[in-house]
């Protein structure tokens, strides 16, 4: 095999689930943000003094969509070369730093790119690797060079090479062979092909002294964490005695894990068709069923007719904490893209509003509505503005409401590792006042006697126990049993994302 070539990477989306609107732009805490558009030079002596606490640039409008700055070329690329894979996945970091998240930054990417499927599946696997290495590869990277790299493609394709090299155990790539097609990738695109002798030297010189430059910059919680100092800080109060575990597992990739839809399949015999297909998966849950190695999902058994939709296990707690009865109306709050809202019509006869304040991301419910031959009522709309005069809500109660509301996604950073990056700190608190007026508005539509399950995928307190706590005092809400703060997990028959659950019901009087 040439080992040039891309390794064929057989992962399923990272981006399945809850997605996240950026807030902020990530730039390096290893460096002052001054750039200089001249060629940057290799240092003789590592740097010794890095800042700890990264630079927060202003956030972007919320209508902000970053576009690519030019067309990359692929031209002189092969497509199935790994120099092909670096310069995307090097573009698509450049984008993230921007202020775009990741899965934007890949669309991009592949929308300008005729590469094959192969290549767009290394292209994502280098881009997710980077992102979960990224603070040390920046550290790194200041120690190397005495400017930062530009233009910004520039230094996400050094980010990428770096990360990459960084892997010692079990390398997704050759390490000279990764260096060789970092030089090719510099040297296809003319707004970086001037680099070309800089990126040859600093990658060679990483891999001659890679264990002291790797101990140096580790001295960094930036490098040694690969998370904002803030966001370090911050695990550190609310889990005094967990936030290094809580950390690693963060930086772990995710597994592939599968709601069984038990309509149309019991658990036992989709195990069964899975092993027919020579397909290893344990069950971790009542209808969860993890992959031992993640695929697409069209290689997914069953997939396209509806055995089985790929979510969280921690999520498919959502639907049965509702105690659904036949019959009942149902409002899914902030329901996109839609993994909940099928999972509550998969368990009942019920009639469901799925609202969301965006159409397009409503489309991807009705994707998979289709795919799973379910039906519910799809509703744009404001959750904080429902229950007012010219709100989009009829003025009928219901008699469940699931209300998954927006947070910061702490909870999922294995899944979205840029959201770490795309956060600011005082994020936490603005989410937390927005869900508590959902949360309000919301309480108003519900019947005497119905239930509301406050779902979010964060870890924060503030976003969750005291939320849930909040919200009974204002509202005289009886809190029922529900599993309250779970905690990402990646052992054994416990593989999840970190989720909060607080179930409430509302008195007759």
């Amino acid at each position: 095999m040439d080992k040039n070539k891309i390794r064929v990477v057989k992962k399923a989306s990272p981006t399945v689930g809850s997605t996240t609107t950026p807030s902020k732009p990530y730039t390096s805490s290893a460096r002052s943000p001054a750039r200089s558009p001249a060629q940057s030079s290799v240092r003789s002596t590592p740097q010794s003094q890095a800042p700890s606490v990264a630079k927060t640039l202003a956030p972007r409008p919320d209508t902000l969509r970053p576009d690519i700055k030019h067309r990359l070329n692929f031209s002189s690329l092969k497509p199935d070369s790994l120099a092909y894979a670096l310069l995307g996945a090097g573009q698509a970091i450049a984008m993230v730093r921007d202020g775009a998240s990741l899965p934007q930054a890949l669309s991009q990417v592949f929308a300008q790119s005729a590469a094959p499927a192969p290549t767009r599946g290394a292209i994502q696997d280098i881009a997710y690797r980077t992102m979960r290495g990224v603070g040390q590869a920046e550290v790194l990277l200041a120690a190397l060079t005495s400017k930062a790299p530009e233009p910004s493609l520039l230094h996400g394709l050094l980010c990428c090479a770096l990360s990459l090299l960084a892997e010692v155990d079990d390398p997704a790539y050759d390490h000279f062979t990764t260096v060789d097609q970092a030089v090719t990738a510099t040297g296809s695109d003319l707004s970086i092909a001037h680099a070309k002798g800089m990126v040859n030297a600093v990658l060679r010189r990483f891999l001659r002294e890679r264990d002291a430059l790797t101990s140096e910059a580790n001295k960094n919680p930036l490098a040694l964490w690969n998370y904002p100092v803030w966001w370090i800080e911050q695990m550190q109060a609310a889990y005094p005695h967990d936030w290094q575990a809580i950390l690693s597992r963060g930086n772990q990739p995710p597994p592939l894990t599968l709601r069984v839809n038990q309509r149309k399949i019991s658990v036992e015999n989709y195990l069964q068709l899975l092993s027919e297909n020579n397909i290893q998966a344990s069950c971790i849950g009542p209808v969860a069923v993890r992959l031992d190695k993640p695929l697409p999902v069209n290689q997914i058994p069953g997939f396209e007719q509806g055995l089985v939709s790929v979510q969280d296990a921690a999520a498919q707690l959502a639907a049965p904490l509702l105690d659904l009865q036949d019959g009942m109306r149902v409002l899914d709050a902030c329901a996109a893209p839609g993994g909940k809202t099928c999972h509550l019509l998969e368990i009942a006869d019920v009639t469901v509003t799925a609202l969301d304040h965006d159409a397009k991301r409503l489309q991807r419910i009705a994707q998979n509505l289709q795919r799973l031959q379910l039906s519910a009522t799809l509703q744009v709309g404001d959750a904080r503005v429902g229950a007012s005069v010219d709100g989009w809500w009829d003025g009928q109660q219901f008699d469940r409401i699931l209300a998954d509301v927006p947070c910061t996604a702490s909870g999922i950073v294995r899944r979205h590792p840029d959201i770490r990056w795309l956060r600011r700190v005082t994020d936490t608190d603005q989410l937390a006042t927005l869900s508590a007026d959902i949360l309000d508005n919301l309480w108003q539509m519900l019947r005497p006697d119905g239930k509301l399950l406050l779902v979010t995928c964060s870890l924060w307190p503030q976003e969750s126990e005291d939320q849930a706590v909040a919200f009974a005092q204002r509202n005289q809400a009886i809190r029922l049993t529900a599993p309250g703060q779970l905690m990402p997990m990646a052992t054994g028959n416990e593989d999840r994302d970190g989720l909060f659950y607080a179930l409430f019901q509302k008195t007759c009087g």
